[in-house]
């Protein structure tokens, strides 16, 4: 083979030649004029690249179109920098957090300065990207030196994209630029701008800076766009339809839940209907958990400090916790329970354990507390005071594979109960290039991981595999169900625990007399209630 040739290998698993410095655009031109048309990025070797970058050596390559979700979220998040664009050219002076794809569609964070901004503006908005959509302005990337970037952005006065390239390493920076808009981003976007055929400004909102509610609160612009119009009539409709069936509006009519300022932000109050549907679906778990082996405990609302800091989760959530309660003792602090895990692993030490009574499934529909951002908290969606449906079993290493497939026969029971049929099931592993993030070493990490794996396929699960979805603790199998309006629910979990029962020195005594270290499995079939 010539050295000026590569190979690449298309999904169907095909190889073809051609010449190096081949682009995405280009292989699917090589298909058909068709296929091309309608190519948005490319998969090249795992990561998507804007469909005009070179490729230099032999890949494996996947022509992303907008039936693919990562086609659609390159497609939204080009639209997101083309509403930047119309945004600074009817504000010059904004400035510019970040504006990423979400689920459905997009959003920007933005600093107006001395402007005034509230959603009658919006269109506006709308009529300045529909004029530039017409201008058919390519996407064009740039890699740039950090120190160019930041002289860049010191010039436009524009402090938080300066902030964002504090964590950015030189070598790895790229601009990208449409039009008369150039923005720091990684990428991938779109070919140009022409492909967005309609689009819609949805929502104004506010959001701190980061996440953060000691830092300045910014502009959120919600969008969503599409490459044809009959499209956007589709989802339009369908939020028309949501805001009938807007569980807030629902829960209030049909008196299920109400909240009160006096009794705190995101801690819902239960009225008697919704008690007793409450009653009906704790029943009816219960009922399916002890036909399962489960049995039930029940563990106080607060744990010392020192418990979630032997767990983990201190150092990972206590900023973002309710703060530490002080008892009249000096040094004695406790906490509002974040998780039931903890409670249960002390449980389980209660008394010795051998290995003929594992596994042992503890089950508890216990209430826990977090300290959700008051802009983030939604309805029921979003609260800070929730109960889970939770359940930890401790078993040996050799149950672990038929334990995870028993919960997941037990979650699929629940969702054909309770007429839910759309759903996908999610492999959430850890961020391999963030592993800091996580607790434990690399080979419990890969033999929880494995099971999962081999459960899945043995099970013939539909499954997708995300990377850094996964808990600080272990990687999990999420559910993700469908609404009658086709939005995504994560409900269901299962996760593979090694670390928790590591952290706590739980034990059990195995047939060879000898000590061993069990596995916990967290699950919640509901997710919470």
């Amino acid at each position: 083979m010539s050295e000026q040739m590569i190979k690449i290998t298309l999904p169907d698993g095909s190889v073809k030649e051609y010449a190096r410095g081949v682009t995405g655009r280009e292989i699917a031109l090589s298909i058909s004029e068709g296929l091309a048309r309608n190519v948005l990025a490319a998969k090249v070797n795992g990561d998507v690249w804007d469909s005009s970058r070179k490729i230099d050596e032999d890949a494996s390559v996947q022509l992303l179109t907008w039936n693919d979700a990562e086609g659609k979220n390159t497609f939204w998040h080009s639209s997101a920098h083309l509403m930047a664009e119309a945004l600074e050219a009817l504000y010059p002076a904004i400035k510019f957090g970040i504006g990423p794809p979400v689920e459905t569609g997009f959003y920007y964070d933005v600093d107006f300065g001395d402007s005034e901004f509230d959603s009658a503006d919006l269109e506006k908005v709308e009529q300045k990207m529909t004029e530039l959509v017409r201008q058919k302005n390519d996407y064009i990337r740039e890699e740039v030196s950090k120190d160019k970037a930041i002289a860049y952005f010191k010039e436009k006065g524009d402090e938080y994209e300066l902030e964002l390239l504090q964590d950015l390493e030189d070598g790895s920076i790229t601009f990208y630029k449409q039009g008369e808009f150039n923005d720091l981003c990684r990428g991938p976007h779109i070919p140009n701008t022409g492909f967005i055929k309609a689009l819609k400004l949805t929502n104004v909102a506010g959001a701190y800076w980061r996440g953060d509610e000691t830092r300045k609160q910014l502009t959120r612009l919600y969008g969503v766009s599409f490459p044809k119009k009959k499209d956007l009539d589709e989802y339009l409709t369908l939020l028309e339809e949501a805001k009938k069936r807007d569980h807030r509006k629902l829960g209030k009519e049909l008196e299920l839940f109400a909240f009160s300022e006096r009794v705190g932000q995101g801690l819902p109050l239960w009225l008697p209907k919704g008690a007793e549907l409450r009653e009906k679906l704790t029943n009816f778990l219960k009922k399916a958990q002890v036909k399962a082996g489960y049995v039930g405990v029940i563990t106080p609302h607060i744990g010392h400090k020192n418990l979630y800091v032997t767990s983990g989760h201190y150092e990972k959530y206590g900023e973002d916790s309710f703060q530490p309660i002080k008892t009249p003792s000096p040094n004695e602090e406790f906490l509002l329970k974040p998780m039931n895990c903890p409670h249960h692993c002390e449980i389980y030490k209660t008394r010795p354990r051998s290995y003929k009574e594992l596994p042992l499934r503890l089950a508890e529909f216990g209430t826990v507390y977090r300290y959700e951002q008051s802009g983030e908290l939604h309805g029921l969606t979003r609260v800070r005071g929730f109960t889970q449906d939770d359940a930890h079993i401790f078993c040996r290493p050799d149950q672990v594979k038929d334990e995870f497939k028993k919960v997941i026969d037990l979650v699929l029971y629940v969702f054909k109960s309770l007429g839910f049929h759309d759903f996908i099931t999610q492999i959430s592993l850890r961020d391999p290039e963030n592993k800091q993030k996580y607790i434990g070493d690399d080979e419990a990490w890969e033999k929880a991981e494995k099971a999962i794996v081999e459960a899945t396929e043995e099970k013939g699960l539909n499954t997708v595999t995300v990377l850094g979805e996964a808990a600080f603790y272990g990687p999990k199998l999420d559910f993700m169900v469908k609404d009658a309006l086709r939005r995504s629910w994560q409900l269901g979990t299962i996760q593979v625990d090694y670390n928790l029962p590591k952290r706590f020195d739980l034990e059990y005594i195995g047939a060879d007399n000898q000590k061993h270290q069990p596995v916990m499995i967290h699950r919640a079939p509901f997710g919470s209630l």
